[in-house]
């Protein structure tokens, strides 16, 4: 059977019916970028579609899940639960699906915080996740509009968006998307 089709089936089954048409969509966009970004394509679809892979399941297991997968928590990640899923999901598809390639990996692990240094896989699943066909955010379109610019303005725009909104909201900001923030800023 074809591996990238059984991730599909996958991530049909551990996700709602919203949550999978998102994650296809975000599967879509992902490849859609690497072919314009010169990135491999199969591994843009992999992580796209199971990026979300974790995110339904429930915070208690999901601690357990990072426990076992040997991470230590920060104090934002311990107290921001909405951000337990990029780490377990990265353990998930190590562990249990037995992808080793760093990259999909940690495409998979930031795609919620971004951070500095990020290879052009990691851009392109943050990116496709703010992009994906089902998002109707206020200024998608311009988003939209600056990744296909250059992803560095798509990054921009994205983490732009997000930190403010966080601070607007009072929620802490992961110093993660600070670093991938500032590296973005600084080089310009």
């Amino acid at each position: 059977m074809d591996v990238i089709k059984s991730y599909y089936e996958l991530a049909e089954k551990r996700l709602g019916e919203r949550r999978f048409i998102h994650s296809k969509n975000v599967a879509k966009a992902a490849v859609r970028l690497a072919h314009k970004y010169g990135c491999d394509p199969v591994k843009a679809e992999i992580a796209g579609i199971l990026h979300d892979i974790t995110k339904e399941v429930k915070t208690e297991n999901q601690l357990q899940i990072v426990e076992s997968g040997g991470i230590i928590l920060d104090d934002i990640c311990k107290k921001s639960p909405q951000l337990l899923h990029a780490i377990t999901g990265m353990i998930y598809c190590r562990d249990t699906l037995g992808i080793t390639d760093p990259d999909i990996l940690n495409a998979i692990r930031y795609h919620t915080t971004g951070r500095a240094s990020m290879s052009l896989l990691e851009k392109i699943i943050f990116i496709a996740d703010f992009i994906s066909d089902e998002r109707d955010y206020p200024d998608v379109d311009i988003m939209r509009g600056e990744c296909d610019k250059s992803l560095e303005d798509g990054m921009l725009y994205g983490l732009g968006f997000v930190i403010p909104d966080l601070v607007k909201r009072g929620r802490a900001v992961h110093p993660d998307a600070i670093g991938a923030f500032n590296e973005l800023v600084l080089s310009k």
